[in-house]
Formats: C-alpha cells, sequence, structure tokens
C-alpha cells in the first residue's frame, strides 16, 4: 500500500513538473515570451527617438522658413538671388573628404 502511494505521488509530481517546464503558459514560454518583449521594448525605443527626430524636423518645418529654405538648397539645388553658384571640377581637398566622411557615417547610424 505504501509503495503504491509513492509510485502515485512520483507520478503526479512528474506530471506536475512536466506541465511546468514544457506545458501550456509552462517557464520555457514564459522565457521566450519574456525575451519577445524584451526586443519588441527596443524597437519600440528606437521608433519613439525616430518620431521624436521626424516631430522636431515637422516643428521646425511649421515655425520658419529657415529649416525649409534649407531643404530647398540640399535637396532641390536651390540658389538664392543674391548668391552666386560656383562649380568645383575635380578630387576636393582632403579636408573636405574627411569632413564629408563624418557626416556619411552620422547620417548612416541616424544620430543627428
Amino acid at each position: 500500500m505504501f509503495r503504491l502511494l509513492t509510485y502515485t505521488l512520483l507520478l503526479l509530481l512528474l506530471i506536475t513538473q512536466y506541465r511546468l517546464w514544457w506545458g501550456e503558459n509552462g517557464l520555457l514560454e514564459y522565457r521566450e515570451i519574456g525575451r519577445l518583449v524584451a526586443h519588441q521594448e527596443q524597437e519600440n525605443q528606437q521608433l519613439r527617438k525616430r518620431n521624436e527626430r521626424l516631430n522636431a524636423e515637422v516643428q521646425d518645418l511649421k515655425s520658419g522658413l529657415d529649416a525649409v529654405e534649407e531643404r530647398a538648397r540640399f535637396d532641390l539645388g536651390m540658389i538664392g538671388k543674391q548668391e552666386t553658384f560656383f562649380w568645383l571640377i575635380g578630387q576636393p581637398p582632403a579636408e573636405f573628404r574627411l569632413f564629408a566622411d563624418q557626416e556619411k557615417s552620422l547620417e548612416e547610424t541616424g544620430k543627428p
């Protein structure tokens, strides 16, 4: 009788342990969901930063003409009425190439 009770309790323990570790809503699934939540929070943080930059740019464009003029100069090649356009042919000096490379790397990383 004692042996039967021991085996029955051991079987019940094994069943509950199985459900705890590998069953539905078990510890393995809990860890996986925790990892997914952390990944999603990191992605949300990146998207929040991007939205803040875009919001700042929108506010800048709404508030003044300086930002509009800057966009027109760099994106559309605008030249003002009292300005002269110079087109330089050939390789730029080394210090200008270094500056351009630094700007390019900042744009690729997404830092303002």
